[in-house]
């Protein structure tokens, strides 16, 4: 499932689970997206990963205005998961703020500048539909 967010407050369709680790993993997402928006970041698009990936259950890309926004909203968005006792957050990109990779354990996000999002495009390799075992057309 892949949710594309606007501004203003961010409502993701997650499923409940009985399973406590996707509660977990639903909830941190809530924080996530949470923090994003505080941070004024754009184009959030959040991509359920679980499943697909031993990655994590969900992956979160975002955009900032420029290298100094991807520096804030990274740097706030590793704050607020260590003060939700979310623990400390494997980080890589942080000193450049062209794409910043924040490992949150059940989640990943990819915070970029606009150009290097759309160089990438990662979300479209991440939401494309599971191809078929032995079907490739």
């Amino acid at each position: 499932m892949t949710t594309v967010h606007t501004k203003g407050r961010a409502h993701v369709a997650v499923p409940k689970s009985p399973e406590r680790g996707a509660d977990a993993a639903a909830r941190a997402l809530e924080l996530v997206l949470s923090s994003l928006e505080d941070s004024k970041a754009e184009d959030i698009v959040s991509i359920n990963i679980a499943g697909k990936s031993a990655l994590g259950d969900y992956m979160v890309v975002v955009s900032g205005r420029s290298n100094r926004h991807v520096t804030a909203i990274s740097e706030h968005l590793i704050s607020d998961m260590k003060d939700e006792g979310l623990g400390y957050a494997r980080v890589e990109g942080l000193e450049t703020g062209d794409w910043v990779l924040i490992d949150i354990g059940d989640i990943i996000v990819h915070v970029f500048r606009p150009e290097i999002r759309e160089f990438y495009n990662i979300e479209r390799m991440w939401a494309a539909p599971d191809i078929e075992e032995g079907r490739l057309h």
